[in-house]
């Protein structure tokens, strides 16, 4: 008997697009098993919004042309200024602010039906939940692999 244990990793942290059932796809290939061991688990991240001070600099641009529609000579200069710098905080205070993500993933170790074990980790489906016994089928895509139950 021949042990193998690849570990493939589809969390929708490492992947851009996510699973989805809906769509046809074609399989490279198809392993049926056993579910050995499934553990769930959650992993969480800080993401930063990528503006990139635009909306400070939006922010900035509209106080400068709200700023300069008052006062005359060195009045409307420091009102425009004024406004600048007064959009530019209120602009800022919009900008992306961090915020968490949570992603929730499961990985299964599976004997297929010629005795290798493999290791999948993948996103959690709440519509797809495994247990140790399950029969499920191991399906090799061009980009990755997804496990799901045999029925």
């Amino acid at each position: 008997m021949r042990w193998v244990v690849l570990i493939l990793s589809i969390l929708p942290l490492f992947a851009n697009a996510e699973y989805q059932r809906n769509v046809a796809r074609p399989v490279d290939k198809v392993v049926f098993g056993q579910v050995e061991s499934a553990r769930y688990f959650s992993e969480s991240e800080i993401e930063y919004a990528k503006d990139n001070g635009l909306k400070t600099f939006l922010g900035a641009i509209a106080g400068g042309v709200i700023g300069h529609q008052f006062g005359g000579g060195h009045g409307r200069t420091v009102a425009t200024i004024v406004g600048t710098v007064a959009g530019a905080a209120v602009g800022n205070q919009y900008e992306g602010k961090p915020y968490e993500t949570h992603d929730r993933g499961v990985e299964l170790l599976i004997k297929s039906k010629d005795g290798q074990l493999i290791d999948v980790v993948q996103d959690v489906d709440d519509k797809m939940i495994f247990h140790h016994g399950d029969s499920v089928r191991i399906l090799y895509f061009s980009d990755g692999v997804r496990v799901d139950k045999e029925y």
